[in-house]
């Protein structure tokens, strides 16, 4: 499990592709500080399974459901990643629940500047629409955020400058893909209302 605070900002150093799958080879020093073999680390909001590791690198497999339901297709040599190690038993809950399942992916629509911070609207897909409620939480390309608008089919959010500085939202473009990740309580919430058993207990 993770929180959303991303640790650092990574690099990829490779991207081996096979038929349906990849190997990704990506620098983080930090996160590899005390990584082994089976660690958790969540890339762009992606939970992956380190596979062999080096001083500063590590590599992970990645499969064609991944591929398919995230921006990593996508990644080449010398892209910024987003980096968090699975959260320790004993740290701070810094963020929210985020189990680095990405429901599916959001373009950026466009990019409003502040003062000393910045809105940024990301369309919204339709199976993660309902899920998403204003001043709820959401996972942006792993970076824990609290929807600051919402409509049918974008929200937004608003980046103050540490986010910007430390995450790869403050290079982001218009038109470019962001993870998305909803909060896991609303899934269930809805799974409780909807299941048959449960609607019949409601109706005694």
């Amino acid at each position: 499990m993770f929180t959303g605070i991303v640790e650092e900002l990574g690099e990829v150093v490779a991207v081996a592709r096979g038929a349906d799958s990849a190997v990704l080879t990506l620098r983080g020093p930090l996160v590899t500080s005390d990584v082994g073999a089976g660690a958790s680390i969540a890339v762009n909001g992606v939970c992956l399974t380190v596979v062999t590791h080096e001083a500063e690198t590590f590599s992970v497999d990645v499969m064609a459901e991944t591929l398919n339901r995230s921006s990593l297709g996508a990644l080449t040599a010398g892209d910024v990643v987003n980096l968090e190690r699975a959260m320790a038993a004993s740290s701070r809950f810094g963020g929210h629940i985020v189990q680095g399942h990405v429901d599916g992916t959001g373009q950026i629509v466009a990019r409003t500047p502040g003062d000393r911070w910045e809105v940024v609207q990301f369309t919204l897909p339709p199976q993660v629409s309902r899920y998403v409620v204003e001043k709820g939480s959401i996972t942006v390309d792993g970076v824990s955020l609290t929807v600051s608008a919402v409509s049918d089919d974008t929200f937004s959010v608003s980046l103050i400058p540490t986010t910007l500085g430390l995450t790869t939202l403050g290079h982001k473009k218009v038109g470019d893909l962001v993870n998305l990740e909803v909060d896991v309580i609303a899934k269930y919430v809805e799974r409780l209302l909807t299941h048959p058993t449960t609607k019949a207990e409601f109706t005694v």
